[in-house]
């Protein structure tokens, strides 16, 4: 069984039965998958566009149309962010502004039904600040963070960091914001990593991390932000980390973000915020019945010529004994 928006659309629908006659009530089980999506979509000039349907929608599933049986608009959802800071010596002069503007975006972003938590990852990866609603205790968080150049800990979990030191387990972060602490979580899930994209040491590779987001149902705004002085030239690897944090971005649904004099990181947390404040959730349940642990794709359209769709481009099939 896998549980997400869908329980919360069946609760709806529970609430409403309760006031029927006890002969009345209806008998609902939930004995199937339902594949939840969160999507975006755009229009030939790149402007968002907030008011489609369900009807505007097709969705396939390994080229096989599927039929949509929840459709909601994001905000009937809660949300929960986790945020991924790069606090490797590469980000010594950046750290500040990250702080200081991912403060303002959470008094932006979070209402009374969300939830945020931050990760910081250096040499290891690091639970800042547990899932939480309150705005002070993630200030607090952000102003604790400091530049980790140095393995300074463990963490006795599913990314164990005791063998060998590290330089930026950027892979290993991601892996553990997934598994830990969206894979349970229900309605609208996001982590937004902060970092020039190198990663040193991770446990995990890169395909992993990206399973794990999937499987959670999480989608990842990548924002590469490179200090040009934290490294020699050629600046080695910051290309490949680039490309890692597209791949991440593309697959999960998100989108990857250049921070530079035009394009500043304030810049960047309005458009993701404008842009969570503009998704579709849709949810079915696959014709066919996918063999646990298994990677089916996804495509989702409109109906509506020269608009884009941003969303996850596959999913793992969940095991039906599972209740995430």
């Amino acid at each position: 069984m896998r549980l997400g928006w869908s329980a919360l659309w069946i609760l709806t629908a529970l609430g409403s039965a309760a006031a029927q006659p006890p002969e009345e009530l209806p008998t609902i089980r939930v004995d199937v998958q339902v594949v939840n999506i969160l999507c975006s979509v755009r229009d030939g000039k790149g402007r968002l566009v907030p008011d489609l349907t369900k009807e505007d929608f097709l969705v396939e599933e390994e080229g096989k149309p599927q039929e949509i049986r929840y459709f909601s608009r994001q905000a009937d959802l809660p949300l929960t962010i986790g945020l991924l800071m790069d606090v490797s010596g590469s980000q010594r002069n950046l750290l500040e502004t990250e702080k200081r503007t991912a403060d303002q975006f959470f008094t932006k972003v979070l209402q009374k039904k969300d939830l945020a938590f931050l990760i910081s990852f250096g040499p290891d990866a690091e639970l800042v600040q547990d899932s939480t609603n309150s705005i002070p205790l993630l200030r607090r968080a952000l102003e604790s963070l400091r530049i980790r150049q140095d393995f300074s800990g463990v963490y006795r979990g599913p990314v164990p960091t005791v063998t060998r030191p590290r330089g930026t387990v950027l892979f290993d972060a991601v892996y553990l914001a997934s598994v830990e602490k969206l894979r349970h979580e229900v309605g609208r899930k996001a982590i937004i990593v902060i970092t020039d994209g190198v990663d040193i040491g991770s446990r995990v590779k890169l395909s992993e991390a990206i399973a794990e987001a999937q499987k959670a149902d999480a989608i990842i705004y990548s924002i590469h932000y490179v200090d040009p002085r934290a490294y020699g030239f050629p600046a080695y690897g910051v290309a490949a980390g680039e490309s890692d944090l597209k791949r991440m971005s593309e697959e999960t649904g998100g989108r990857l973000f250049r921070v530079d004099r035009k394009y500043t990181l304030e810049r960047i947390f309005s458009e993701i915020e404008e842009e969570m404040r503009s998704q579709y959730a849709i949810g079915y349940v696959p014709a066919e019945n996918p063999a646990p642990g298994t990677y089916r794709r996804l495509e989702v359209r409109v109906r509506q010529k020269g608009m884009k769709v941003q969303a996850r481009k596959g999913y793992y099939a969940a095991n039906p004994a599972e209740t995430p």
